[in-house]
């Protein structure tokens, strides 16, 4: 497995990234796709896992808030590929890189049945629950720094 990311919204890695979040967010969860690719794309690093024949198979963007914060979007793993800790991977990938980065905090809007994946991951709950794209959602934080 391997994991790539960019910021150039013309590579084959970003357009590997909307393949993706094409097939699960705008096919499976009816996301529209005005929504879905939004004013951000040129500003976030976007992240690609690849298996070993290097075919595409999940992605997560981040959004520098601002020097401290990162916010983690459009986490997507394709559907053959789930429950493989495939998605554990990417996001400890995409933490490393934010720590890297001297980011302190990330932050994400999770989609509520993901909750349990994300504190896994170590995120905690902030807020209340907030509809987005019409599927209701839930504020997490993870402080990088002890």
């Amino acid at each position: 497995m391997r994991i790539l990311q960019t910021r150039d919204t013309m590579s084959d890695i970003y357009l590997a990234a909307v393949k993706i979040r094409n097939q699960v967010f705008v096919k499976e969860q009816n996301v529209p796709l005005s929504i879905e690719i939004d004013g951000n794309e040129a500003y976030a690093i976007h992240f690609v896992l690849y298996d070993d024949k290097k075919i595409p198979l999940a992605t997560v963007r981040l959004l520098p808030i601002d020097e401290d914060q990162v916010k983690v979007q459009r986490m997507a793993v394709l559907k053959e590929y789930r429950g493989q800790g495939l998605g554990k991977i990417l996001l400890n990938a995409a933490a490393d890189f934010a720590k890297e980065h001297d980011f302190k905090e990330m932050t994400l809007g999770a989609q509520w049945q993901a909750q349990n994946f994300y504190q896994q991951m170590g995120f905690k709950t902030a807020g209340e629950p907030f509809e987005e794209a019409g599927m209701k959602h839930i504020t997490m934080t993870k402080q990088l720094v002890n």
